[in-house]
Formats: structure tokens, C-alpha cells, sequence
């Protein structure tokens, strides 16, 4: 008797466990929330060094469509200068078949500039408006790797901060 109410109280969890991670598993399925983003590490001549870290949160209106709020953080030294940059906005992507997909997201920087040669410093704020698309590989269930290129449609050679108007992107993102 006692094998027998072990072996039902074992059969019932064990099917009730189930039922529950099956059903958290739609749930997370039918989530039309997405998380993600990119990390960046640089070093180069003149003992340069970049990290850079752009976490981004997105909801989906429809299966193709997406928009939310992304950030972005990086710093960048060397024996010339050294600089911090935060940043932030709203983006919207459209999917293609899950392979392709085009982006746009307007991000607004704060910049904090030292040039240790001149001892000069400078604190800046720049607006983007970032414009590009890319391809899409998938890497789980609802993972994606997503390689990019994006121009800066707000890029003034005379006026920026950054470099150039065109930059790469490589970011994941979960939940598509």
C-alpha cells in the first residue's frame, strides 16, 4: 500500500511539473517582450583601450515589427586621451523571414573628453539618428545573432565627436 502511494504522489507531481513547465514554456513562447544587445572590446597602437556595453529592451507589435529603448555605454583610453560616453533612445526594427531585417534608432550622448597631452577637457552632447539594417542568424528557439551596418543620418564631419557617420553593429537578441 505504502509502494502505491508513493508511486501516485511521484506520478501526480511529476505530471503536474510537467503541465507547469509546459505551460511556462508557452507563455515565454507568446511573450512579445525582447531582450538584448552587444558588447564591444578594442585595444590598439598607443596602448588604446575600448569597452563598450548597449543593452536593449524591445516589444513586439506584430511578429515583424519592434520598437523599444536601448543604451549605450563606453569608454575608451590611450596615452593621448581618455573619454566616457552614455547614451540612450528608442529604436524600431522590421524582420524579414527572420533572416534580414531593417533598424532605425535615435540615441542622444553624453561625452566627457580629457586630452592628457594638452590637459584639455571637454564635456559634449550629440544627437544621432542611426539608420541601416543587417542579417539575422538564428542561435536557439527564439535567439538571434544580428550583423549589421548603420549610418548616422545626423553625422557633421565639423561638428561630431564620433569618427564617421557608418559604423558595424553585432548584437543578440532573445524573445523574436
Amino acid at each position: 500500500m505504502m509502494k502505491k502511494t508513493v508511486l501516485s504522489v511521484f506520478l501526480f507531481s511529476a505530471i503536474t511539473l510537467n503541465a507547469q513547465v509546459e505551460n511556462n514554456y508557452q507563455n515565454e513562447k507568446s511573450s512579445n517582450w525582447t531582450f538584448g544587445g552587444g558588447l564591444g572590446v578594442g585595444f590598439g597602437s598607443n596602448s588604446y583601450f575600448n569597452l563598450q556595453f548597449a543593452p536593449r529592451v524591445g516589444y513586439k507589435l506584430t511578429n515583424d515589427f519592434e520598437i523599444g529603448f536601448m543604451g549605450n555605454i563606453s569608454w575608451q583610453t590611450s596615452d593621448f586621451y581618455k573619454s566616457s560616453m552614455f547614451g540612450f533612445g528608442p529604436f524600431a526594427n522590421y524582420y524579414f523571414g527572420r533572416s534580414f531585417f531593417v533598424s532605425g534608432n535615435l540615441q542622444h550622448f553624453f561625452v566627457n573628453y580629457e586630452d592628457k597631452f594638452y590637459d584639455f577637457k571637454n564635456n559634449q552632447q550629440e544627437t544621432a539618428l542611426y539608420l541601416g539594417g543587417g542579417y539575422m542568424q538564428q542561435i536557439g528557439n527564439n535567439s538571434f545573432l544580428q550583423l549589421g551596418v548603420m549610418y548616422n543620418a545626423l553625422y557633421n564631419e565639423n561638428r561630431s565627436v564620433f569618427s564617421g557617420g557608418l559604423i558595424p553593429t553585432v548584437g543578440f537578441v532573445v524573445g523574436l
